[in-house]
């Protein structure tokens, strides 16, 4: 086939794939051997860039757009009117090879519509994976998309050459994907998400035992929503995270502000996108519900649905609860330092480590770096000059908003000297 028609393929099926956001990815281990191309050792590899700031890319594109559902949120549903493509499996294996040989990625993101069935589907990008691993030793990282209805079989084989896997839940609640996909079965996503739990346990339970034992999707799997094509509240989608975590041992859950993209009566109107900010206030919720040992239901509940989009969520939570403060930064348990405003775990980690040698004050806490704008609100420490101690909700959070825009106008004013 002529570089044309793979170049026109490549453009239809790379733009097709831009509404996933679930392909960032860390924790693969995956070593090169036997003199193989690429490694994904150590470092992952992710859709943008790395913890230290380096940037990594993927070959981010779908099998097909052709689906044989007709879901109102997707762009590929079958009655859209848009230019339709495949890859046949050997060409997907050739442009990642040789997209890796120039250097321009690190390792492959593979989707696909699905077209005839969930089999069939899955059995190609299988494919594709199987024999980047056999045929060409490809060492890097590839994230496969596990197709809602594949069976058992096809989902353990898929562990076995793809570094992560993922399935997306699409619509956070059961209710608003029989409104927008009705042809869709909310037990089709369930399905190789738990073979996919299960098979990652098996395996590591026999690795223990078996050295030879093959790693089984060792960057684990995730899953994405769509936020703002139906009518769920932050609460109901965090409530689904949650279980979704709790039940099936996520790496990550995504969400994707819906992007209108037709006049269908069940979405929303066209040029009513979800705000950004509301993407970044449902990340930061998973971020503290992951690592900052907060449970869903003390940042969301039925008397507060939604996340204040003015202010950070665990600020918001500290502005509910301020009978939990102030704290001592002396004797405080890490859990509750790390509910301070303004702290993270690396600043909790300070903390900690300094107060070993000596009771700390507010310049102690200046000299190894903690940032105190919302900090300081919100716990004490061996000094005798603080600011009030009267300070209501809503004062504190006035304080705060309008020390950030002091900073931003200041930090605007600097840029603009530059020119």
């Amino acid at each position: 086939m002529s570089f044309e028609r793979i170049q026109a393929k490549l453009k239809i099926l790379a733009d097709a794939a831009k509404y996933d956001v679930s392909c960032s990815s860390s924790g693969s281990k995956r070593s090169n051997s036997s003199k193989g191309l690429g490694d994904a050792t150590g470092m992952g590899i992710c859709h943008s860039y790395t913890e230290d700031g380096r940037c990594v890319s993927l070959l981010k594109i779908l099998l097909t757009n052709h689906c044989i559902f007709d879901c109102a949120y997707c762009v590929t549903r079958k009655s859209n009117d848009i230019k339709r493509a495949a890859f046949k499996v050997q060409e997907v294996v050739d442009l990642t090879i040789n997209f890796y040989r120039r250097n321009y990625i690190e390792g492959l993101f593979l989707s696909s519509g699905i077209f005839k069935n969930a089999d069939y589907t899955m059995e190609r990008l299988v494919a594709v994976a199987k024999k980047l691993r056999l045929e060409e030793n490809f060492n890097g990282y590839i994230h496969l998309k596990s197709i809602p209805g594949a069976s058992d079989e096809l989902m353990r084989e898929a562990g076995l050459y793809a570094d992560r896997l993922s399935v997306n839940i699409e619509i956070p609640t059961e209710a608003g994907l029989k409104k927008l996909a009705p042809d869709k079965n909310r037990e089709d996503f369930i399905k190789p998400m738990a073979k996919v739990k299960n098979e990652i346990i098996q395996y590591k339970a026999e690795k223990k035992l078996i050295k030879s034992v093959p790693k089984y999707a060792p960057a684990g799997q995730s899953t994405q929503m769509i936020i703002g094509a139906s009518q769920e509240n932050d609460y109901q989608i965090m409530h689904t995270a949650h279980h979704f975590y709790n039940q099936f041992h996520l790496k990550r859950v995504y969400y994707s502000g819906y992007v209108p993209i037709s006049n269908d009566t069940r979405l929303p109107q066209l040029g009513a996108e979800v705000p950004m900010l509301r993407e970044n206030r449902l990340y930061q919720t998973d971020w503290l519900m992951r690592f900052y040992g907060f449970h869903v239901s003390e940042i969301l509940n039925e008397n507060h649905p939604d996340l204040d989009l003015d202010i950070d969520p665990k600020l918001g939570w500290a502005l509910r609860h301020l009978h939990e403060f102030p704290i001592d930064v002396n004797t405080a348990s890490k859990r509750m330092l790390a509910r301070i405003p303004g702290l993270g775990l690396k600043s909790v980690g300070k903390i900690l480590h300094a107060r070993r040698y000596r009771r700390l004050n507010w310049d102690h806490l200046k000299k190894i770096g903690i940032a105190l704008n919302r900090a300081q609100y919100f716990m004490v420490c061996d000094s005798k000059h603080f600011e009030k101690r009267d300070l209501t909700a809503e004062t504190i959070k006035s304080l705060i908003l309008q020390n950030g825009q002091s900073k931003y106008t200041a930090s605007l004013s600097n840029q603009l000297r530059l020119f």
